[in-house]
């Protein structure tokens, strides 16, 4: 599956932005590589809170999902 049917299955209510903010993460980490919240901030332009809540809202949507092994609040995209 790639990063646009996810979005069309479950980012439907997702604003453009945030969907331009997944397709720019998805571009640089695919799904095998773990992030956190500073590369978000660096791959998008956020601030911390921005980052953070993009994190969060993505975990809700079930996009990505935490990592264990990597320290606290890794993420990788769900395949």
């Amino acid at each position: 599956m790639d990063i646009e049917s996810t979005l069309l299955e479950k980012g439907k209510d997702l604003s453009v932005k945030t969907a331009i903010h997944v397709r720019r993460l998805f571009e640089r980490f695919g799904y095998d590589e773990v992030f956190g919240r500073s590369a978000v901030m660096n791959v998008v332009d956020l601030k911390q809170s921005g980052a953070s809540k993009l994190l969060s809202n993505l975990v809700q949507k079930d996009i990505i999902e935490p990592v264990s092994g990597y320290g606290k609040g890794k993420y990788k995209f769900k395949k």
